[in-house]
């Protein structure tokens, strides 16, 4: 067993990261600036889409961009309840209702057959698929079962993911990415929302902004103006220079990074697809998957004590692990709010009843390796029944 605990997740940073946040600071301009739009513009490159509008954080972006496509009160807004807490609350923040879909047994993602039966029987005003883990949701079927209904993905966990050779953030009106401690890319917090949509992207550039007109950044510079226009209540979601120079030194170290979170997971699939108490990651052959999370599924009927014994044992053997995710619809306020029962999305619910989350971070040493690898495969053994 391991001496030290290993964290479930660590940021991949160096003297890169330092550097270029020193070099910020000297410079006397830390909020939104030249930093920021450099970011911007080298994103949207990499994903390969005409916009890219950098904010504090994924819910940001998912607000900004629902706001954008003139959601309201009433609206109804499928997602899946196999999700963080960020996907559907943004949907209330704009009065409207979250439209449960249950979810695929294999991926996780949001079973697009079911998206199909909801939108013959309700009016949507979008859909918000969740690429679970970093496996990406085919959004490529779910445009065609849409009937042109918005999609705005939730790509919290997907960067860098491909679906059949094509990068997430360059395929539906919408992409939104989170950039938090934990991600693949990290600035500490922020969130990017990318888009095609030129007039889409200037209002979320604007309401992330207090609403004040186009470019107001610039009123503190040589070349600006002490006179702004407020065109509509807009937020406080912009992004400091201080962080978007993190994001860049982050943005070029990214295909390393995933390299290393590949080796991970092929380890770990390797020690693992034999044992028939553990389920490895179901991934379709294709795709990128960006390995943001490694979801390790146990069979609770050949675990004494099911997933949670096996959680407390691995946190016993020093390993950090975690739950991917206890299911929206069965949380005290959509419980409440909606009348859900836990069988009303059963899939969801059976999952998460058996998902444990390992670590999987580019920082992580072979030997850490070696020893997540030891910890699941003795507490398999210590908990085999009799």
């Amino acid at each position: 067993m391991r001496d030290k605990f290993l964290p479930f997740a660590l940021p991949d940073t160096n003297e890169a990261e330092v550097s270029a946040v020193s070099e910020v600071i000297r410079s006397g301009w830390l909020t939104t600036g030249t930093q920021v739009r450099a970011f911007e513009a080298a994103f949207a490159k990499y994903v390969g889409a005409r916009h890219a509008i950098a904010v504090n954080s994924c819910t940001a972006a998912m607000h900004l961009a629902l706001e954008a496509l003139g959601v309201k009160a009433g609206d109804k807004v499928i997602t899946t309840p196999y999700t963080f807490a960020a996907t559907a609350e943004v949907i209330r923040y704009m009065g409207a209702h979250p439209l449960f879909v249950d979810v695929r047994p294999d991926t996780l993602n949001i079973d697009i057959d079911q998206v199909s039966a909801v939108l013959k029987r309700e009016h949507v005003a979008a859909i918000m698929p969740v690429h679970i883990a970093g496996e990406p949701c085919d959004v490529e079927a779910l445009d065609k079962v849409a009937g042109g209904i918005p999609i705005i993905e939730d790509a919290a966990h997907a960067l860098p993911t491909k679906l059949r050779g094509r990068n997430i953030g360059s395929l539906s009106r919408f992409t939104c990415f989170s950039f938090y401690a934990t991600k693949t890319l990290s600035t500490g917090e922020g969130g990017m929302i990318t888009t095609d949509d030129d007039a889409a992207a200037d209002r979320c550039r604007i309401m992330s902004l207090h609403g004040i007109s186009r470019d107001a950044w610039k009123r503190y510079t040589a070349e600006g103006s002490w006179a702004y226009e407020i065109i509509a209540p807009g937020y406080i979601y912009n992004v400091t220079d201080v962080a978007a120079a993190l994001g860049l030194v982050q943005l070029g170290k990214l295909v390393s990074m995933w390299k290393r979170r590949v080796e991970i997971a092929g380890r770990f699939d390797t020690a693992f697809a034999a044992r028939p108490e553990l389920q490895i990651p179901a991934r379709a052959a294709g795709n990128q998957h960006a390995w943001h999370l490694y979801m390790l599924r146990v069979d609770n009927e050949r675990i004494r004590g099911g997933r949670d014994a096996f959680a407390e044992a691995m946190r016993k053997r020093n390993i950090g692990i975690s739950v991917h995710f206890i299911p929206l619809h069965i949380h005290p306020y959509y419980r409440d709010t909606y009348g859900y029962k836990p069988e009303d999305f059963p899939v969801a619910h059976r999952e998460y009843s058996r998902e444990i989350s390992l670590p999987i971070y580019s920082r992580m040493s072979d030997r850490d390796v070696d020893d997540v690898i030891a910890a699941v495969l003795e507490t398999a053994t210590d908990l085999a029944p009799p």
